[in-house]
């Protein structure tokens, strides 16, 4: 940083009703990204900003915003586009309270609204639109958005939007601002659409990455864990009640399993909201107010939903579902260590996942430390650290007639009392007592079973022609598997997929538990595979697992309701392979 500067926001030259309302708010030393994006939108340049959510990137294109609309006259002159309608609301909240001073008006468009309130403000005209591209399209295609007079547009969290779908939308709005007009870009990731966006809508932008090329997750603790996906639930209790306690934002991939878990950690006694796409306004608004008023120890929430949270108190992001790609990883984990605080990131990686996720660190370029969760007894003892502190923090006097009255009682002691006390307290916290219940091992699925030492063959001893020790076992003449009592599993995905022999053994082994030598014949077709496992097996796996993860996304599974049109009435004698008229001999 050079020494000319600005330090401080009254260093930046702004309006002074601007001004005045920002030391009203206590707003005094601009961060990173405001103190570089601040001199050139102010000097009317258009700016492509790179740096993490949370760095304060609202004011440091509001402010120009506002700077360059006061006292405007009617007519839409700012244009503000967001990917969710949180975020325009947001967006919105912050713009109102920069510029209370100068008495501009604005307007929030976004889909799920009534179109009243909207249009009637744009027909007043309104000088400042913060909305979503799809609603603000729909006005744009009726008429009633009018973008002629447009001087400043700004793209809030860019790839977000190209994540969601609306690059075209965008591009379509864009196109509609024939005149001048400077051009804000804000992005934490730039990928190749969002690059072209900017190479055809921007004059000559100056670019500023932040953090001198680090990546933008780099100020966040990050590790990971490799958790199955029946054991999640477990996993995500002991990543909460085995940490330090505080705010923790927690990503599930469906919204069915938001509302899941969600309830899950209902059960264990924590303050917890679901928050996704099913939910109507109010509801979301609702939960979003809660974790602002602190009132929320957890939040499960979808991708989509969980881009209307901008709060800085969010201590830890927990990725209970691995995200489709890294740049969406960015944007999760970037909703801690907010406003300069420090924050964690924990992701679970199943282990059909890991080599996914190595492919995530790679292009971040930033290694994550695998880590393992706590066992039984680190959380009993954290919890008798809970109670104790709990105890201590209570003072004495409050409860020393009552105890006197319990004392009365000579069959009781002082030591009987508080023995009693402690105890019923532990249970109420779900805070073991016995030492044994302390279990030190390490969690249920990172426990290898006790094998048995393999018998050793000696030389020789192995029949001319026959199968070796690995092909024995399991029923069929000459030591092969018997599949002829195999119940066929339908799985609606195949080869156009991508999928593979050695992704549905691994799913089924990996997610379920089942042994792969168990695992009968596999057909793969374009669209849909086939597997054959035992009737008993078939019958558990279904009753427990109507869906499984087969390259990263859950696939519904089901009993085929007949055999696969390519697959012979008979099972394959031991020379045949399972190709139609072929075989060895």
């Amino acid at each position: 940083m050079t020494t000319d500067t600005p330090t401080t926001f009254a260093d930046f030259g702004l309006d002074p009703r601007i001004q005045s309302a920002l030391d009203g708010l206590g707003f005094e030393k601009p961060t990173d990204i405001q103190s570089a994006a601040l001199p050139p939108l102010l000097a009317g340049k258009d700016v492509i900003g790179r740096a993490r959510t949370g760095s304060g990137k609202t004011a440091a294109f509001g402010l120009p915003l506002l700077h360059h609309l006061a006292d405007s006259g009617r007519g839409v002159k700012a244009l503000v586009l967001a990917p969710t309608r949180e975020l325009a609301q947001q967006v919105s909240a912050a713009l109102q309270s920069y510029g209370k001073g100068l008495g501009v008006e604005g307007v929030t468009i976004y889909g799920g609204a009534p179109y009243g309130p909207q249009l009637k403000a744009l027909r007043r005209g309104v000088p400042i639109v913060v909305g979503t591209p799809g609603r603000l399209l729909d006005h744009l295609g009726s008429g009633a958005l009018d973008l002629s007079q447009v001087e400043y547009v700004v793209l809030d969290e860019a790839d977000e939007m190209l994540r969601m779908g609306f690059a075209e939308d965008v591009e379509t709005l864009l196109g509609a601002i024939t005149g001048p007009r400077q051009v804000a870009l804000f992005s934490a990731t730039m990928p190749g659409p969002i690059a072209r966006i900017a190479k055809t809508y921007m004059n000559d932008p100056e670019t500023i990455q932040m953090e001198q090329g680090a990546p933008a997750t780099a100020h966040i603790t990050q590790a990971w864990t490799r958790v199955p996906n029946r054991f999640k639930p477990d996993a995500l209790r002991r990543a909460l009640l085995g940490g330090d306690r505080g705010t923790t934002l927690v990503f599930a991939r469906t919204r069915a399993s938001c509302g899941d878990i969600a309830s899950h950690l209902e059960s264990l006694g924590l303050r917890v909201e679901p928050l996704h796409g099913d939910m109507n306004q109010k509801a979301r608004e609702r939960v979003l107010q809660r974790l602002r008023d602190a009132e929320l120890e957890v939040v499960v929430a979808t991708d989509i939903a969980a881009r209307g949270i901008d709060v800085n108190h969010i201590t830890q992001v927990v990725n209970l579902d691995l995200p489709e790609n890294a740049e969406v990883y960015v944007h999760r984990i970037g909703r801690t260590g907010r406003a300069g605080r420090e924050g964690r990131a924990l992701t679970m990686v199943t282990p059909a996942e890991v080599r996914r996720f190595g492919f995530f660190q790679r292009k971040l370029n930033q290694p994550v430390q695998e880590v393992q969760l706590p066992s039984d007894r680190d959380l009993g003892m954290r919890g008798r650290g809970r109670l104790q502190k709990a105890i201590e923090d209570i003072d004495p006097e409050l409860a020393s007639d009552w105890l006197a009255t319990l004392l009365e009682d000579e069959e009781r002691s002082v030591e009987d009392i508080a023995a009693q006390a402690l105890g019923l307290l532990a249970k109420m916290g779900g805070v073991p007592l016995a030492q044994d219940e302390l279990d030190d091992g390490p969690p249920p699925w990172a426990r290898r079973p006790n094998r048995p030492e393999r018998q050793q063959r000696p030389q020789g001893n192995r029949p001319q022609g026959g199968p070796g020790p690995r092909q024995q076992g399991f029923g069929g003449p000459g030591g092969r598997p018997d599949t002829s009592s195999h119940v066929e599993l339908f799985l609606p995905v195949g080869r156009q997929a991508g999928v593979r022999p050695a992704d549905l053994v691994g799913a089924l082994a990996n997610e379920a538990g089942v042994p792969g030598n168990i695992i009968g014949r596999i057909t793969i077709d374009d669209h849909k595979s086939f597997v054959g496992l035992p009737p008993d097996v078939a019958a558990q796996v279904l009753k427990r697992y109507p869906q499984i993860e087969l390259r990263g996304r859950q696939v519904p599974l089901t009993k085929s309701r007949g055999r696969h049109p390519s697959l012979p009435n008979k099972p394959n004698k031991p020379w045949q392979k399972n190709h139609r008229g072929k075989g060895r001999g």
